[in-house]
């Protein structure tokens, strides 16, 4: 017969009561079964177990081993499946949060944003610079939210059946070194930098056509175009080798300075996206509220987009269908 833990607390009852009778009892059991059952268990350890005598049992050698052991062993059993059942439980109710971005500082915000709101949330994040990848990967399930981003009054990446909304509407600036000519100046016009190398962020959307297109209409083809991440960016322009374009979010970068284009020919609209059938309608408002205050507050931090809100007559305010669903409580 293979031992097993039921075995080991029929043990411990017949030690507790100190009679096979009491032992029945309090197990539930005919004493002729109980009694069946220790002869088998104790074939099992190989010995007698209790000496049995007209005032009832008493533990053998053997049985004192046995049962001391048994002191160790049950409570660590009752105590492991506690603990598993605690674990299961937590695993179950514990929430968990993947959101995907693209590349900028809305992105470290908003995790800012939820640390604090909801720090027993386990926030995963995934970044592309496509925002085609990001809209399939919420198509197919494999993220919560995305904060993407869409040029000018471009539709928002991915299939119809996403929800999309805007949190914020902003000027592309340009990034300039601390040394270049322009950047003393208020804005710049574009047709100013036509001699200019430029760089940029990669993308999959219509951006790049967009800003050929501003390019045409300020009277000249750009000379050349990298494509890069925000660090090499960044450097680029710090060394004098190109001019660059960022959001106006952009935060302040030593050796950088960013400027708006005179008469904002570029313009860069966040959104926050979602499949509505992976979420409740007020999860979304939720983390769209968030976002809301994540852009807020990142443009706070960034003078030169500030001194142009304030000279656009603009308040740092969230995008208006953003705001609306925002007051509303829903998406």
């Amino acid at each position: 017969m293979e031992l097993e833990l039921r075995h080991l607390r029929i043990l411990r009852a017949i030690a507790d009561a100190g009679s096979l009778t009491r032992a029945a009892t309090a197990l539930g059991l005919a004493q002729p079964a109980l009694s069946a059952q220790l002869r088998r268990i104790e074939r099992a350890f190989g010995g007698a177990l209790f000496e049995r005598g007209r005032y009832g049992v008493r533990a053998t050698a053997l049985g004192e081993l046995v049962l001391e052991r048994t002191r160790v062993v049950l409570p660590a059993v009752s105590e492991l499946q506690r603990e598993a059942a605690r674990f299961a439980r937590t695993r179950r109710e514990a929430a968990r949060l993947r959101l995907g971005a693209t590349h900028g500082p809305l992105l470290g915000a908003l995790v800012d944003r939820l640390a604090d709101a909801a720090p027993d949330t386990a926030v995963r994040t995934h970044v592309s610079w496509s925002e085609r990848e990001l809209a399939e990967l919420l198509a197919e399930g494999r993220l919560d939210f995305a904060l993407a981003g869409a040029c000018g009054t471009a539709p928002p990446p991915g299939a119809p059946h996403l929800a999309w909304r805007d949190i914020a509407v902003e000027p592309i600036f340009v990034m300039l070194p601390d040394s270049h000519p322009r950047a003393r100046d208020r804005e710049v016009e574009l047709a100013a930098l036509a001699g200019e190398t430029w760089v940029c962020v990669p993308g999959d959307g219509c951006f790049g056509d967009c800003f050929t297109a501003a390019c045409a209409r300020a009277g000249f083809s750009p000379r050349r175009m990298y494509e890069t991440d925000t660090v090499s960016c960044a450097h680029l322009v710090q060394v004098g080798r190109a001019v660059g374009l960022c959001r106006a979010t952009f935060p302040p970068t030593p050796g950088l300075t960013t400027r708006p284009l005179a008469g904002t020919p570029l313009q860069w609209r966040h959104v926050l996206g979602w499949h509505p059938a992976h979420q409740r309608p007020d999860t979304a408002a939720t983390m769209l509220a968030q976002a809301l205050h994540a852009h807020a507050r990142t443009a706070a931090h960034c003078d030169t987009y500030t001194d142009w809100r304030t000279r656009a007559g603009q308040a740092a305010r969230p995008a208006a269908r953003g705001a609306a669903a925002l007051e509303e409580g829903a998406v």
